[in-house]
């Protein structure tokens, strides 16, 4: 699946599904979309039948489907009030970039260890001459896509389940800060250098390389996530 892509439809464009577990996937999936591209903004509040009434379906399964959204840190649950979607601080960001640092290491290190070929290589070096080409036609929307597609390239390739969930978990949560600051910082080249730097390590099988690389490249975004959102006083998103 496509990072970049996500399942904005609303209940007026999709058909509802007859099983109760589609609904409540279907009613998920929407939440969760609305949440990250911030049409549900931090801090909003709804009664579980209000979304129920938004989404046209049910109120069973978008309790269920808030209870998911909970359990990945996005919404908070409020008995008999329905739900408020979570903001991230820069606390919460920095704590998600010290655990993306390190998880996303540990799959660049496995990745590279298997020496892979430039057929598995592929979707990554595509999603680097896509930010290339973002950049040459000032697109950042299409350069954060391309970047988020790489990364997970990145992860999947490692083949470990649970590191994968752990890091798309994250990731989701860090959505909303990154395209929120996405044109309040400077344009981004250096990020683009550094996959390229990453991708030459895993060619090469270099292991150590490519951890390191991956750790120097999100302690840098790290910094400037931070730095953007302390000189705009901005103290949550």
């Amino acid at each position: 699946m496509n990072v970049g892509t996500r399942d904005t439809r609303t209940a007026d464009t999709a058909r509802e599904p007859t099983s109760s577990g589609s609904l409540v996937e279907v009613a998920y999936q929407r939440l969760r979309a609305q949440i990250l591209d911030n049409t549900l903004p931090p801090g909003f509040r709804a009664l579980e039948q209000e979304l129920a009434d938004r989404l046209g379906i049910s109120r069973t399964p978008v309790r269920e489907a808030l209870i998911r959204l909970q359990k990945e840190g996005l919404v908070e649950v409020i008995p008999r009030h329905g739900m408020k979607v979570l903001p991230v601080s820069p606390s919460d960001m920095r704590d998600i970039y010290e655990l993306l640092s390190a998880l996303e290491g540990a799959a660049a290190e496995i990745v590279a260890r298997r020496a892979p070929g430039e057929e598995a290589l592929a979707p990554l070096a595509q999603a680097t001459r896509d930010m290339a080409k973002a950049l040459k036609n000032d697109d950042l929307e299409a350069w954060a896509e391309a970047d988020e597609r790489f990364h997970r390239g990145l992860v999947e390739l490692s083949g470990n389940r649970l590191l994968i969930e752990a890091v798309l978990n994250l990731w989701d949560r860090a959505h909303r800060a990154r395209m929120s600051t996405l044109r309040l910082r400077a344009k981004p080249l250096n990020s683009t250098k550094e996959h390229v730097s990453l991708l030459e390590r895993l060619r090469a099988g270099d292991a150590r390389g490519a951890l390191e690389a991956n750790r120097a490249h999100r302690e840098r975004a790290s910094r400037e996530l931070l730095e953007i959102l302390e000189r705009h006083q901005l103290k949550q998103l």
